[in-house]
């Protein structure tokens, strides 16, 4: 059995209070502003979308999905994750598990934590439990803490059934 990690990245510049919805993990999160983006700016989603596709050693979200596209604009990002593990599943490989971080200093995601497993597990058909997440604030520095963006980050953990050359 190979086992392969794959690292995703995405920051995301919060938009003028009155924007929104502010969708992170697939759902909406109650806050007055929004994420700016070409699709739904969901940055844990394309974090974990590009973790697994860095794992199975595929091109990134922006390459799969362009933002020059305008199939993309406004799209929800459960598809581009839906369908990138499909490819991902295509080269023969399958989810062990996801560990994720999202940054935010406000609004506060523990409460949302839960719902945002369950619909990553959901989108991915595996079970909740290979979805981790945790939510952090900025503590009041860079980007994050004074409220420009927000950040994810996830670990993507995969596995291949025989000793192909992947």
């Amino acid at each position: 059995m190979e086992l392969r990690i794959g690292l995703g990245e995405d920051r995301h510049r919060l938009d003028e209070p009155g924007t929104g919805p502010l969708r992170i993990g697939g759902i909406d999160v109650p806050h007055g502003r929004g994420l700016i983006g070409h699709s739904d700016a969901d940055v844990l989603l394309h974090a974990v979308t590009d973790a697994l596709l860095g794992a199975a050693g595929l091109e990134d979200i922006g390459e799969i999905f362009p933002n020059t596209d305008g199939e993309n604009r406004g799209r929800d990002s459960r598809h581009f994750l839906r369908h990138a593990y499909e490819l991902v599943r295509a080269e023969g490989f399958e989810l062990v598990n996801l560990d994720c971080v999202v940054s935010a200093q406000r609004p506060k995601l523990a409460p949302h934590k839960d719902s945002m497993r369950r619909v990553i597990a959901e989108t991915l058909e595996v079970p909740a439990g290979r979805v981790g997440l945790k939510a952090k604030t900025g503590e009041g520095v860079g980007p994050v803490g004074r409220e420009e963006a927000i950040d994810a980050r996830c670990v993507a953990l995969v596995r291949h059934e025989t000793d192909a050359d992947h």
